[in-house]
């Protein structure tokens, strides 16, 4: 899911110093990982992978993730003060260093938990000059940059679901801009990723909802 660089990226993002990859993208991070979840996590377990794990706490890393992981955008300026923030609104968390193999050095995975006991793994890597793209999400491989909104749609993997799906979004005149499909194995579960041009309206996410072979839908907003 790529996009036209801006004079923005150019220059770098507006951010709450130090680091456009250790502190804003790691905020965009926290940040697109809650906006999959759908809410704000009530505990979360963040694996720090590479320079986030050898370098993170000298750049506010861990201060940037909660901080994203509580809706802050990287220019709030309370970011240097995400654990106090936390605290105060109940999110418990903690950090532990990991290695994930050939993941990008700047990457962090989530172990996310909401107030009703939903968990939800998030993996994602800050690309440089605040660019994120998040990688995984529990058991699929996926490319979420948070520049557009998305709709993760789970559903079962049989023939109809996918083009139902599609044809509610064109009957609701809601473009899609790149779509991609994952599943565990032939009949199981699978995983649909669809960008859209603009948010796609509560009216039919509900009815895409409804769509029988359709387990879950979550619409996550570009950040």
């Amino acid at each position: 899911m790529s996009r036209q660089r801006s004079i923005f990226d150019v220059v770098g993002p507006v951010m709450i110093g130090p680091s456009s990859s250790h502190t804003a993208g790691a905020c965009r991070l926290g940040e697109l990982a809650r906006a999959i979840l759908g809410s704000t996590p009530a505990r979360v377990h963040v694996l720090l992978h590479g320079s986030f794990a050898s370098t993170g706490r000298g750049h506010g890393t861990d201060l940037a993730l909660i901080a994203g992981l509580l809706g802050m955008r990287p220019d709030d300026e309370r970011i240097p003060h995400s654990f106090d923030v936390a605290a105060e609104q109940g999110l418990v968390f903690d950090f532990a260093f990991h290695e994930l193999g050939d993941a990008h050095p700047n990457t962090a995975e989530f172990a996310l938990t909401d107030a009703a006991g939903r968990q939800l793994s998030v993996r994602g890597s800050s690309l440089g000059g605040g660019d994120v793209v998040v990688t995984r999400v529990d058991d699929y491989d996926v490319e979420i940059s948070g520049d557009l909104p998305v709709l993760v749609v789970g559903h079962q993997d049989r023939p109809g679901v996918i083009a139902a799906v599609t044809s509610m979004l064109a009957e609701s005149n809601t473009n899609i801009a790149t779509m991609q499909v994952s599943r565990e194995r032939r009949g199981a579960n699978a995983l649909m990723l669809i960008a859209t041009d603009a948010p796609v309206a509560a009216e039919t996410v509900a009815l895409i909802a409804a769509q029988p072979g359709v387990t879950s839908v979550q619409p996550v907003s570009a950040v």
